[in-house]
């Protein structure tokens, strides 16, 4: 799980989430007294309300921070817990609006409302909701919560050899005889006294050169025989290596070793 995939609407989904278990545990009706319930003493509104939420939340984190898409029953783990969202937030309205459900003839002429758990609930699973449907649809909600970190400056006289994926202005272990190491990423091979590397090679274009870059949303990565089918997702707040610029868009290289087209670079973060 990669938590800094994790977007700004995650971080609203988590806090609402926050906010409906500390409400489960406040007074459902107001009053006075120790004897005033919570929800943890009517089962049917804490599970569709409270919990319900909670766990809507959960599956949209996981999902999110997962590198692959998981379903269950048929259904992705996010489109589940928005949906749970959702119910969550339908419960609470139409249960503010009458807090006493069937039980109103039996305190006939008593004023009993909502009390701070029903209300804060209220909020917490409105707030839920809306940031579960409106992360997908609001850029703002679609930035990374952990921001990228900043890449280290320069080495002198340009030499930045990008050396460990996910970390870039790496140092390389130089080699005995004092050049870089053959087969590094971003470097040409070479022999230990300056002769041509055995073997055919394909150079790179005149105009390119490998660099580090981070994606501000979470993006897909393409194979290169044009597949529809995406091999992996880049996540926000990790470095990926550019190797070369290809017909379909970007190649980029993961911090496994796997190589794919990355299609959409608007807005990237060249490091």
């Amino acid at each position: 799980m990669n938590i800094r995939s994790l977007t700004r609407g995650d971080g609203v989904v988590i806090g609402a989430a926050v906010l409906l278990f500390i409400a489960s545990f406040l007074d459902t009706f107001d009053g006075s007294g120790d004897d005033v319930p919570n929800a943890w003493d009517n089962l049917g509104l804490l599970m569709s309300m409270y919990v319900g939420g909670i766990i809507g939340a959960a599956l949209i984190v996981v999902a999110r921070a997962l590198p692959q898409p998981r379903k269950v029953i048929g259904l992705d783990l996010g489109q589940l817990g928005v949906a749970l969202t959702i119910v969550a937030a339908w419960t609470a309205l139409w249960t503010i609006i009458d807090p006493l459900g069937a039980f109103t003839d039996a305190f006939d002429g008593a004023d009993i409302g909502a009390g701070t758990g029903l209300i804060l609930g209220l909020i917490g699973a409105l707030l839920l909701a809306a940031g579960a449907v409106a992360t997908p649809l609001v850029p703002a909600l679609q930035a990374g919560l952990i921001p990228a970190p900043k890449p280290p400056q320069p080495q002198p006289y340009g030499a930045q050899p990008p050396a460990g994926y996910g970390y870039p202005g790496a140092q390389q272990q130089p080699s005995p005889f004092g050049g870089p190491q053959p087969g590094q990423p971003g470097q040409p091979g070479q022999q230990p006294f300056g002769g041509p590397q055995p073997g055919p090679a394909q150079p790179p274009a005149a105009d390119f050169s490998p660099f580090w870059f981070a994606v501000p949303v979470p993006r897909p990565l393409y194979a290169e025989d044009g597949a529809p089918t995406p091999i992996a997702e880049l996540a926000p707040g990790t470095w990926y290596l550019a190797v070369e610029q290809g017909a379909q868009g970007l190649v980029a290289q993961t911090q496994d070793g796997r190589r794919g087209v990355l299609r959409d670079t608007s807005g990237i973060q060249r490091g």
